[in-house]
């Protein structure tokens, strides 16, 4: 930017002087129509050196000026592609947020049923060591039974059927005894192995719950991240507008400087126009622009690469022309420098990350010297497809919008092959 105001000095110099010297020749017309024919031409050649000069100043700005509003265009889309991504990141967190309650609420509720079983099961036991005390009391008192007793039953009673059906009702007192304590016993298992599986469940929805934290966690540090990039992004915005409305200010005085310079010219064409008159020369100067028309699908199918590859490109070509939107994938529409790239590829059926900065990662890194039609070209902040012969197609800015320009055009961070 110094230099830039270096060379505006000099014009400012050099306007002033220009303009002093059109006074004086719109002011005294005799002094010029005295000048002889080969005066002339050296004044017009030499002015038009320094409209030439100014014209390539004027140009040179321009082209500056063009790539800071690129940069402007870019770091805009950025901004907009990664406030896209933070909210993103704030959506997904809401959704682990409320995955950890639903959890919770899940953990409360299995440590509920826990709390039932664990109560049911120390019921059963005990009802199962109830049960084995009483059957211990009754085995007692039958075995307490002396022969005396028995031959007491036998001859007081009602003899032998009756001493029967005593030790009948023994044998069913016995086996009732029997099976309510399998039973006690078998509830007491099934309550424990339902204790056991409910501790394993509230044990992974721990897990889940802890895992969806960490997952919340990286999120958050992820959307940190993002805030920050944006928050360098709005400074680099800031310091480019600065730059490009510096620009603007040295292309007036350029401008200035070349209009000064014409209107010299002119003048000065019209005294050399006066006096070849009279000896019947005409040599007026003229311009001649000589325009080349590059072939842009001969550019792809001269280059070495897949078929796939020149196809990618030469769809590309097609959207010259089309306009650039700050955020847009639409070919038609609007499309910033990574939405082109992304809609190219998303139409061959390949799916690219969305930003500029990510995009420096998808497929394959290759060099620059073994590009090929199709690879994506990625410069800081911007992105564009190659065609091969030293050129990319891409969403160049808003008031360029999709057009061709050579890959060397910027610093070249990476190339990357999609398929």
């Amino acid at each position: 930017m110094k230099d830039w105001m270096i060379v505006g000095k000099g014009i400012r110099r050099y306007v002033f002087a220009v303009l002093v010297a059109t006074i004086i020749i719109l002011g005294n017309k005799s002094v010029a129509s005295a000048a002889s024919i080969a005066e002339l031409q050296q004044q017009i050649t030499a002015h038009q050196k320094e409209l030439e000069k100014a014209n390539n100043k004027v140009s040179d700005l321009k082209e500056a000026k063009s790539l800071i509003q690129e940069l402007i265009d870019d770091l805009n889309a950025e901004i907009l592609n990664t406030m896209t991504c933070i909210g993103l990141k704030e959506d997904e967190i809401a959704e682990k947020e409320q995955d950890i309650l639903q959890k919770q609420d899940q953990i409360q509720g299995k440590q509920q049923d826990i709390k039932t079983a664990e109560k049911e099961y120390y019921e059963a036991k005990d009802l199962e060591e109830s049960q084995k005390e009483n059957m211990k009391i009754r085995a007692r008192r039958l075995y307490e039974t002396d022969s005396s007793s028995i031959l007491s039953m036998l001859f007081q009673g009602n003899g032998i059927s009756d001493m029967l059906n005593r030790a009948d009702m023994a044998e069913q007192l016995y086996s009732y005894d029997r099976n309510r304590l399998n039973e006690y016993q078998e509830t007491k298992k099934l309550v424990r192995e339902l204790w056991d599986r409910l501790e394993e469940e509230k044990k992974q929805l721990e897990t889940q719950k802890l895992q969806y934290e960490t997952d919340k966690a990286q999120l958050e540090q992820d959307k940190r991240e993002l805030a920050s990039q944006k928050k360098d992004l709005d400074k680099a915005l800031a310091a480019r507008k600065k730059e490009s409305a510096g620009y603007e200010a040295e292309i007036q005085k350029a401008r200035q400087e070349a209009s000064v310079a014409k209107t010299l010219i002119q003048q000065e064409q019209r005294e050399l126009k006066k006096l070849t008159t009279e000896q019947r020369r005409g040599n007026t100067p003229a311009a001649n622009a000589n325009y080349t028309q590059t072939n842009y699908t001969s550019v792809v199918d001269n280059a070495k690469g897949s078929e796939l590859g020149k196809r990618i490109a030469k769809y590309g070509l097609q959207y010259i022309g089309n306009k650039y939107q700050y955020g847009g994938t639409s070919l038609t529409n609007g499309t910033d420098c990574s939405g082109f790239t992304y809609r190219i590829y998303a139409d061959f059926g390949y799916s690219i990350t969305r930003t500029s900065t990510t995009q420096r990662n998808d497929g394959v890194g290759v060099s620059y010297s073994d590009a090929q039609p199709g690879d994506i070209i990625c410069y800081s902040g911007h992105v564009g497809l190659y065609i091969g012969g030293g050129l990319i197609v891409h969403a160049a800015s808003r008031t360029e919008g999709i057009k061709v320009s050579r890959a060397e055009y910027r610093p070249i961070l990476a190339v990357r092959r999609i398929i």
